[in-house]
């Protein structure tokens, strides 16, 4: 015999009164579509599907009415033709006995299919990649059948290459027949669904492993599979449980799969006879998974036997099928009574992992007795066949310590019910274990949150560190930049020329406009027009400059009753203005007019006495303007004018104005007659003055007021009587005014009114 001849054993394991041949007396029979479908969105391993029909909205058979919502999760499809009622939470065949969303279609009888189905059949699947053949069972809805209803696209994608693919056939469970009479009855489809599943997957060959006590079905695949020599048939002893995943890879080849492992880790994958079979209609006729057969058997009903019945018939209606009952079940179960769990009523609807509706007599199955102390006798130990120890898990899951039982192995557990079955104290083992598992997985999904918290926390603690450190970096390299430019700078150092981004600032916006901004006003001329006179742009700024300073000059610093003050300022003005604009072409500056004195008359008066008091004394005063210097004679000028009025602010005597309007004219007349200057800017400026003092002193003689006039002629007749009386011979300025008093009293007193005298 050779080494794939050869068979192994396992450890443990039971003997069981099998009670197959109730249901195996007659062939599988189709049965009829039910008034009312109810659809579970999870009836597969991992996450729920997703509805996309609405209440109301009719269906055809066939058609997907839930798609996956996430990678483990496959879409769900319409049984039967109908309209959906309601998609809400209903009771569902599991073993938490929770509620969970369905979708409700009211059949309408007439079962009708889409017109054409949502992917193409293939006749010839070899022509198709991997990919393709995957998406297509994808599409399908295909979960495993053999009860775990894991997503069968998911392993015909190892990821890895697989050196067999082994079908499970042994069924050991006791009263299920529905994959012994799916062997027996349909064995070609099985065949072409394992071709199907050996393209997608690249393995080199098949075993189907099938207990001894189904000679029916290895008949059938051993014909049908004879011409594939890839698939081989292998009979394997009766024994439970011998249709365990790892039991039977370690019967058929002798491996043993690693602790928490997948038989993926050692190069093998197992599929259902009824997975394959539903794969073949997937890809060969183009037909989602919409019915699978189910076994309907036990004491309490009339006529056991197989179905092939839709997804979401409910229960009770198969049972009605099948005689219903011939007396009240003692146990409802679905499964076997090894592995199956009990079920509140047969109103749930059968789901893709549904293999068998048991309905057992009272007192058919091992009656649940009270559980009783554990005598340590290691009967459980003994009959384990993962060889665990079931007595130390037992302990450690009553007493909460769930960190010893996974230290134990607890999650190579099957589950087979080997160990409760034997114990004498009647302790239900297999609930406190997975009870231990449910705990250790809820701790397991807490701290994978709190892991992720922890790291979210980190993540942005660490994000926050890096650019609280990436601004300081910016603001010390910007001090640095801008240390080095003042040290630069203070050294005498030329700043880098304009546009020119300096090294150290390569990538700084803000150094490269620092440094630009410095630049340009290095360019810019200084305060004293010292820009260079080839550039124009220099000169237009000099220019404006001038003007600017004129303007603020005559603006601010010479107020409207400063004479004096205003005088200095135009000349300085216009002194600027010249030597900003006049080498270099650019237009000269021209002060602001200046309004006239409120006291021109005054102004006059006291620059005349201020020449007579230095002609008698003999001196020049110490400022005296030198003759060569227009605009010093111009402020020596004004400066003599301020110093007038001042003198003459508090003088009410018409007399007095009269004295000083002849001396402003005098004045007037020295100034017009002064020797001509170079400068015309002087010039225009002794004319424009003496023309303004004749025009004051003219304003002056005009009084409007005829009380005024009167006063004056009277003041100007003594003043003329005085003069004639002593007069200052030696005096011209003297002999003038009195002159001039004379006349202006004559004149006066000829024009005034009648009524003035």
């Amino acid at each position: 015999m050779s080494l794939m001849q050869r068979l192994f054993n396992f450890r443990g394991g039971l003997h069981l009164d099998y009670r197959k041949d109730m249901s195996t007396r007659q062939p599988i029979r189709v049965a009829p579509v039910p008034p009312q479908l109810v659809l579970p969105l999870s009836q597969h391993a991992g996450a729920p599907a997703k509805p996309v029909v609405k209440v109301g909205e009719r269906v055809l058979r066939g058609q997907t009415i839930a798609q996956p919502d996430g990678f483990v999760s496959v879409p769900i499809h319409a049984s039967s033709s109908g309209t959906v009622v309601a998609i809400e939470s209903r009771p569902i065949p599991h073993v938490s006995g929770l509620a969970a969303p369905c979708i409700v279609i009211d059949t309408d009888g007439r079962d009708e299919s889409l017109p054409a189905p949502e992917w193409a059949p293939v006749e010839d699947f070899s022509a198709l990649d991997a990919k393709t053949l995957r998406e297509t069972v994808r599409r399908a809805g295909i979960a495993g059948l053999g009860g775990a209803g894991f997503p069968s696209f998911i392993k015909l994608s190892p990821g890895r290459s697989v050196e067999t693919l082994i079908i499970n056939g042994a069924e050991c469970e006791p009263y299920i027949s529905c994959d012994q009479q799916l062997m027996a009855e349909r064995a070609d489809e099985i065949v072409g669904g394992v071709q199907v599943i050996l393209q997608a997957i690249g393995a080199p060959h098949c075993l189907i492993g099938v207990e001894d006590n189904k000679p029916d079905a290895i008949a059938a695949l051993r014909a049908a599979a004879a011409q594939d020599e890839r698939i081989q048939v292998r009979v394997v002893p009766t024994r439970y449980p011998q249709g365990g995943e790892k039991q039977l890879i370690q019967t058929l080849t002798g491996r043993e799969v690693p602790s928490e492992g997948l038989p993926l880790d050692i190069g093998l994958v197992v599929h259902n006879p009824g997975t394959a079979r539903a794969v073949y209609r997937a890809v060969r006729h183009a037909e989602p998974l919409t019915a699978r057969i189910v076994t309907v058997t036990g004491g309490a009903v009339a006529q056991p036997q197989n179905f092939e019945a839709r997804i979401g018939t409910p229960m009770q209606f198969l049972i009605e099928q099948a005689g219903g009952y011939v007396q009240p079940p003692g146990r409802l179960l679905m499964g076997g009574p090894m592995m199956g769990f009990a079920l509140p009523s047969d109103a749930l609807p059968v789901i893709k992992s549904t293999n068998c509706i048991l309905a057992a007599a009272p007192g058919e199955l091992r009656p649940d007795e009270a559980a009783m102390p554990c005598i340590r006798c290691g009967a459980c130990q003994e009959a384990c066949p993962v060889n665990l120890l079931p007595q130390q898990l037992y302990w450690h899951a009553r007493g909460g310590e769930f960190d010893k039982t996974r230290a134990l192995n607890l999650f190579d557990c099957i589950e087979c019910g080997c160990c409760a079955q034997v114990c004498p104290s009647h302790i239900p083992l297999v609930q406190y274990y997975r009870h231990a598992k449910t705990e250790i997985w809820a701790e397991d999904r807490e701290k994978r949150k709190a892991d992720a918290a922890r790291e979210r926390h980190e993540a942005r603690q660490a994000r926050l560190e890096r650019e609280e450190r990436e601004k300081e970096e910016a603001r010390a390299r910007k001090k640095a930049q801008l240390a080095a430019r003042k040290a630069a700078a203070d050294s005498g150092e030329a700043p880098p020329a304009a546009g020119v981004t300096p090294a150290d600032s390569t990538g700084d916006p803000v150094a490269a406009a620092i440094a630009a901004a410095k630049a340009k006003k290095a360019a810019a001329p200084t305060a004293d027009g010292s820009a260079a006179t080839d550039d124009p742009v220099a000169r237009a700024i000099a220019a404006a400059k001038a003007r600017k300073t004129a303007s603020t000059d005559s603006s601010k610093a010479a107020p409207a009753d400063d004479p004096v003050a205003r005088a200095i300022a135009a000349a300085k003005a216009k002194k600027a203005a010249a030597e900003a604009g006049g080498p270099t072409g650019a237009p000269v500056v021209r002060p602001r007019k200046a309004p006239p004195s409120d006291d021109a008359v005054a102004a006059a008066i006291a620059a005349a006495q201020a020449r007579k008091a230095a002609k008698a004394a003999g001196t020049e005063p110490a400022d005296a303007p030198p003759a060569d210097d227009p605009v010093a004679r111009a402020i020596a000028a004004a400066k003599a004018k301020k110093a007038a009025a001042e003198q003459a602010q508090d003088a009410a005597d018409p007399v007095a104005q009269v004295v000083a309007a002849a001396k402003a004219k005098k004045t007037a007349k020295e100034a017009a007659t002064a020797p001509a200057s170079d400068d015309p800017v002087a010039k225009a400026i002794a004319e424009a003055k003496a023309k303004k003092s004749a025009k004051e002193a003219a304003v002056s003689d005009n009084a409007d007021d005829p009380v005024a006039r009167a006063i004056a002629a009277a003041k100007a007749r003594k003043a003329a009587k005085d003069a004639s009386a002593t007069p200052d011979d030696d005096d011209p300025v003297a002999r003038a005014i009195a002159a001039a008093k004379a006349k202006k009293a004559a004149r006066e007193a000829a024009d005034k009114p009648d009524d003035a005298s």
